[in-house]
């Protein structure tokens, strides 16, 4: 088990994502999932109370409404390490700290508990003060609906300052931080974050861990991406670049007789920063290859081999 930064909270090293659930998956596939996932030995949800809002017909909170039911079908709440995050739906916009209060209350209705492990700022809203945020966050703490803050997509500056002002004041200070970060996509989180996850000892959990997709393997060629839902944000790694890492990982999975996505997350997991990444599965087995990845310890020359194809990223 891994714990997250300064909390008490301690995970499966892979996060399950919550993108997928009422947008590529369906209740009952989304139940499999989850169900497959405690069995692989996982307790760590993320979702967020905008997923999945882009779906035509959807309205927000789709996400959190499947897995506050599954967890009421299963009664294990108390065993699950939930975390959601405001500030994208499409009703609670932004981090005003009365929009932060009622979308954390839509939450805890949605997930039919009265706690959320982990409350993520999910996008900055650099419209409010980080004092009335980190305040806003701290009395959901107070009031007992949150038990730990994290913070995602926002600039490195007005991260170290809600840390800092947060340690400063005696209000609840950020454990976790969620930023995109893979074996295509290393510059901003090696550069401008991880500097900071290491100073304030934050629990990195990183989102993208296969980058849409692309460090399965599943797409070499424009054909690959045809009627695919990720295309446009696959589409920018089909170059030489990002095949070449594709072919490292491809090499050191066929040596361990594994899948090339699990070798992607083991990368990330041997990152000295990183805590566990969150990876999403449509069916159980696809599953199978991101729960395998904690138990798959890659040698320090692979580690090596994959930090030089993906040089170019760095």
């Amino acid at each position: 088990m891994a714990r997250i930064g300064n909390s008490e909270l301690e995970i499966f090293p892979l996060g399950l994502g919550g993108n997928t659930f009422g947008n590529t998956t369906d209740p009952e596939a989304s139940e499999k999932v989850l169900d497959a996932f405690v069995d692989a030995g996982g307790n760590h949800v993320d979702t967020a109370d905008s997923y999945s809002a882009w779906v035509p017909g959807n309205r927000g909170g789709e996400s959190e409404t499947i897995l506050g039911e599954w967890m009421r079908r299963r009664r294990n709440r108390h065993s699950m390490v939930i975390a959601t995050k405001v500030g994208a739906h499409p009703e609670f916009k932004g981090l005003a700290p009365k929009n932060i209060a009622r979308a954390a209350e839509a939450s805890l209705r949605r997930l039919q508990t009265d706690y959320i492990d982990l409350y993520y700022a999910h996008y900055d809203d650099e419209s409010q003060p980080i004092e009335e945020i980190a305040a806003a966050f701290d009395r959901l703490v107070r009031e007992g609906k949150v038990r730990y803050v994290g913070i995602s997509n926002v600039s490195p500056e007005r991260i170290d300052a809600w840390v800092r002002l947060a340690a400063e004041n005696g209000l609840a200070v950020p454990v976790a931080l969620q930023p995109e970060y893979n074996l295509v996509s290393r510059r901003n989180y090696e550069e401008n974050l991880a500097p900071l996850a290491e100073t304030h000892r934050l629990g990195v959990l990183p989102y993208f861990g296969l980058a849409s997709g692309f460090l399965t393997g599943k797409y070499r060629t424009e054909a690959d991406l045809a009627g695919r839902t990720r295309a446009r944000a696959v589409a920018r790694y089909l170059n030489e670049d990002g095949l070449r890492v594709i072919d490292a990982l491809e090499s050191i999975a066929t040596a361990r007789e594994t899948a090339i996505a699990t070798v992607a997350l083991a990368w990330l997991l041997a990152r000295p920063t990183v805590t566990a990444p969150l990876a999403s599965a449509n069916t159980v087995e696809q599953l199978a290859e991101l729960t395998a990845a904690p138990a798959l310890e890659l040698t320090a020359d692979e580690v090596a081999r994959l930090d030089e194809a993906s040089q170019p990223f760095a």
